[in-house]
């Protein structure tokens, strides 16, 4: 059988999505009478590695080569080793500075968090120039000292919309989100950062009679030190520090001189930590609210998140009635209730089966289903949301045989079938690795995926948030199809991102009120736009995102 399933391949998608065109994909709806006009970016057809036989010696030579592509990102990050030792050996030494300056701070002593916190050397000019950043501390409902960072530029609207980054589990910490939170910053939002309890410069524990509350953050095993969650115990990591972690920065992130921070009661006792907070404040140690509260508004604001961090995103975006949309960096999940344990939803994940019933050898995704969240009822899906994924989860390892297509697009099929807008993006031979800037070393983790996640996620907050003119052209831009840089550096040859594993999909209303259905963005739809039309700059990449003057090009441009 072809290893490729088009965009009418039978599923659940058919029944919820406009009909395939000819070529094979789902187009865009005619356009409406004087409605602007859609791009013009050709559809290609399938070929090469999107239509190899299984099995075939050519099938097992693409699988090779899109292993290879994990290793990408390694060669030309090489050169920039020693200003990446000398960022990052910078922010140990602030560390020690910071717990001799502040003995009662107890952060995360996890030998990789404390000593291996990689920092991007290209990113560490951003308050040099027209960029704003300040630190800032306040108390968790457990009790912890929380540390985290809010990102501004100084020309732009007078306030912007506001978006949470929150972190993956276990060896995350926030520097390796701020290559997207300055992308985000100039693209003209108050972005806030931070280490969720257990990572980073954040404290381990929390303050009696919660100690334990959200310590050992996604740590599997480790989690059954902590409360256990109302389905039981499990060998799955503490969820909470990204489920009430997020809801704290949000508190956090929306407080005012008016209305201050005050952390509210923690969940397993009920204990209040509120005079910690006011006393660590008064001390000049804690931020009573945002410092840059005067430029965010409040009334649109958005989640993003990696792996836990992603889970925890896709629920609260659903629950909290202050969050208007979320982006979900593998990845986007179904709130449901019970809500699995993390090891359990791991094993049992469609895509981590052969033939949809047996054992994979390796882990090539997160489940479907949102994990480990704390507490029922689970949220109605009523707000858009944004997948990204990689064809692997933290190692390449290689397919024995063809997944199923459809695997990592499940929850976005569902968001759609609940009549949102969403997508779920599959970046060919990335990995979990591609959501973190890890500059220099051995982690495998493709050339541009970084750069599509960055530019996907900009383009998303930029229409649901910003509602800018150009947002649309963004989103629809057919230039990851044919990208220059991913042709020369891809083992193929292959220049387009998208997984051949994996559909990507996208299914938006547009500002024009056409609606867009394409069900293979690989293979590519009617309606998108070039890159010379799609309101982006001819090369893109988040370093020259982040280095590039204020203003969103989505902001400031029309589709033609």
């Amino acid at each position: 059988m072809l290893r490729k399933i088009s965009g009418c391949a039978a599923g659940a998608a058919l029944a919820l999505l406009a009909a395939c065109g000819s070529s094979g994909t789902a187009g865009s709806a005619a356009p409406a009478a004087g409605a602007e006009t859609l791009g013009t970016a050709p559809v290609s057809p399938a070929s090469g590695c999107a239509l190899a036989v299984y099995p075939s010696a050519q099938w097992t030579e693409c699988e090779a080569q899109n292993v290879l592509i994990s290793q990408e990102n390694e060669a030309p990050d090489a050169a920039l080793l020693p200003q990446f030792l000398a960022a990052t050996g910078a922010y140990q030494e602030m560390r020690l500075e910071t717990l001799l300056a502040d003995p009662a701070r107890q952060p995360n002593p996890n030998l990789a968090t404390a000593g291996g916190c990689p920092v991007d050397p290209r990113l560490n000019n951003w308050a040099d120039g027209s960029g704003l950043v300040q630190t800032v501390l306040y108390t968790s409902r457990s009790g912890a000292t929380m540390s985290g960072h809010v990102w501004v530029t100084k020309s732009g609207p007078a306030t912007r919309p506001g978006i949470v980054i929150i972190n993956g589990s276990i060896f995350a910490c926030e520097q390796v989100y701020w290559f997207a939170a300055q992308a985000l910053a100039k693209a003209g939002f108050v972005v806030m950062t931070f280490d969720p309890q257990g990572e980073g410069m954040s404290d381990q524990f929390g303050q009696a009679p919660d100690q334990l509350e959200d310590a050992f953050a996604g740590t599997p095993i480790l989690g059954l030190l902590g409360p256990t969650p109302p389905t039981g115990p499990g060998l799955g990591g503490n969820g909470l520090p990204f489920y009430d972690g997020g809801e704290d920065a949000l508190d956090f992130f929306l407080s005012t001189p008016a209305s201050p921070y005050v952390p509210v009661p923690s969940r397993t006792t009920g204990t209040s930590h509120k005079a910690k907070q006011q006393s660590r404040v008064a001390a000049g140690l804690d931020n009573a609210y945002n410092p840059y509260w005067q430029m965010l508004d409040a009334g649109s604001i958005g989640l993003a998140g990696h792996s836990y961090g992603a889970v925890a995103s896709s629920w609260l975006a659903q629950q909290d009635s202050r969050v208007t949309t979320a982006v979900a960096w593998d990845s986007l999940c179904i709130p449901t209730w019970p809500s699995p344990d993390e090891v359990d939803a791991l094993a049992g994940a469609p895509v981590n089966q052969l033939a949809g019933a047996l054992p994979a050898p390796a882990l090539y995704g997160l489940s479907p289903e949102c994990f480990g969240a704390p507490a029922p009822p689970a949220p109605l899906i009523a707000k858009p949301a944004l997948g990204l994924n990689g064809d692997y989860l933290l190692a390449p390892i290689p397919y024995l045989t063809p997944p199923q297509s459809q695997d990592k697009m499940q929850s976005s099929v569902t968001y759609s079938g609940d009549g949102v807008d969403s997508g779920d993006l599959v970046i060919r031979g990335g990995t979990h690795l591609d959501f973190d800037d890890v500059t220099v070393g051995a982690l495998p983790m493709s050339l541009r995926g970084p750069d599509l996640i960055t530019w996907y996620t900009v383009a998303w907050f930029a229409k649901y948030l910003q509602h800018a003119p150009g947002a649309d052209a963004m989103l629809l831009s057919a230039r990851w199809r044919d990208d220059a840089a991913t042709g020369a550096a891809d083992p193929g040859k292959d220049p387009n991102l998208y997984s051949w594993h994996y559909t990507s999909r996208l299914a938006l209303t547009l500002a024009n009120g056409q609606r867009f259905d394409c069900e293979d963005l690989r293979e590519g739809c009617t309606g998108q736009f070039e890159a010379s039309q799609d309101c982006g700059p001819a090369s893109y990449s988040y370093v020259s995102a982040d280095s590039a003057p204020d203003a969103a090009p989505a902001a400031s441009c029309t589709t033609p």
